[in-house]
């Protein structure tokens, strides 16, 4: 950063470059050599005067006329020289201040600079720390299904209804269906709690269930889709520090999501939008606005979110309903709801 070119006083602080020194201590000026000067010359002649002449036999009066006369003239003399004194002061002091606005005013600037970098940097890191977090949650979805075997198999019970299809449908996805395709097979075959569990994506590097369940959802040809349209509007929503488990929802009763997926829309079902963080909503509502790849991810997995929700609901029980609520993917689908007016 460009500084000013004019050497600085040695007597200066290094912060400033300004001198605290007053200007009365700096020794004698040129005025007061001068007055002292003029002083001493007009004391001698005018004592070699009054010396000549017969002045002092007057009396009293006229002995104290000439003492006022001699000491007023120099009593004027050091009352200019004094006076041009507090005007040099004065000078010195003013441009002091001028020098101390300048340095402060670099200052600022200095740390102006260094705050945007500041700023900058923190920027950089945290989109270096988002595309780990999203690293690593794509590493985490392929683990080995080694891992995955090793797992205990959850329990049977009654919630865990699957449709079997009548041919073994492969996870890849396929260009086209034939028109004797059963009904079945277009239906997953992954249980309802497990479709649940992936939802919610694992909670962490130990959630061996959390993963099991995303690799299986990964593999249904039905429940990929909804899995990765909610990994894209998550990614996207943390990149404006948006996450799901700071959000809070209000929970809503599991006829309100029934009857919102067998096709009831309107202000009724407004519970179902939970989601009250007015920062979370604003920014949202800004980036829906401004961005048009958040604008289509959003829409496609509202859209992928309500089918998915059409499919599990005949066969999902209340709690199976109230526990889908809780999951990330829900939250999302709550926040994104409000902010397009799905809810009404």
């Amino acid at each position: 950063m460009p500084t000013r070119t004019s050497e600085p006083r040695r007597d200066l602080p290094p912060e400033l470059g300004v001198s605290n020194t007053p200007a009365g201590e700096r020794g004698l000026t040129p005025a007061d050599v001068i007055a002292f000067g003029l002083s001493l010359v007009w004391v001698l002649l005018f004592g070699w005067l009054f010396w000549r002449s017969d002045a002092g036999s007057g009396g009293a009066v006229q002995t104290a006329m000439v003492l006022i006369a001699i000491v007023l003239p120099v009593a004027l003399i050091w009352l200019a020289a004094l006076a041009l004194r507090s005007t040099r002061a004065m000078r010195d002091e003013t441009r002091q201040l001028r020098d101390m606005l300048d340095a402060l005013r670099q200052a600022y600037l200095a740390q102006a600079q260094a705050g945007t970098a500041h700023s900058t940097v923190e920027k950089r890191l945290d989109e270096i720390a988002a595309a780990a977090r999203k690293a690593e949650e794509t590493v985490a979805m392929f683990v080995s299904v080694r891992d995955g075997a090793a797992a205990p198999p959850p329990p049977l019970d009654r919630s865990k209804i699957l449709i079997s299809p009548a041919k073994a449908v492969e996870p890849v996805e396929q260009p086209g269906l034939a028109l004797g395709t059963p009904p079945e097979a277009l239906s997953s075959s992954l249980a309802i709690t497990d479709r649940i569990r992936a939802l919610n994506f694992p909670d962490g590097p130990d959630d061996r269930e959390g993963f099991r369940a995303l690799r299986q959802a990964l593999q249904d040809h039905h429940t990929a889709k909804i899995v990765r349209a909610a990994q894209d509007v998550l990614t996207l929503l943390s990149q404006d520090g948006i996450y799901m488990d700071d959000l809070k929802p209000e929970r809503a009763r599991p006829e309100l999501w029934r009857r919102f997926a067998q096709g009831e829309r309107g202000r009724t079902l407004a519970d179902l939008g939970g989601i009250r963080d007015r920062s979370s909503l604003a920014l949202s509502a800004n980036r829906m606005r401004q961005d048009a790849i958040f604008r289509d991810a959003a829409h496609h997995f509202l859209r992928q979110f309500d089918k998915t929700l059409s499919e599990i609901e005949p066969a999902a029980t209340d709690a199976e309903l109230a526990a889908l609520a809780e999951t990330r993917t829900a939250r999302a689908f709550m926040l994104l709801g409000r902010v397009t007016g799905v809810f009404g």
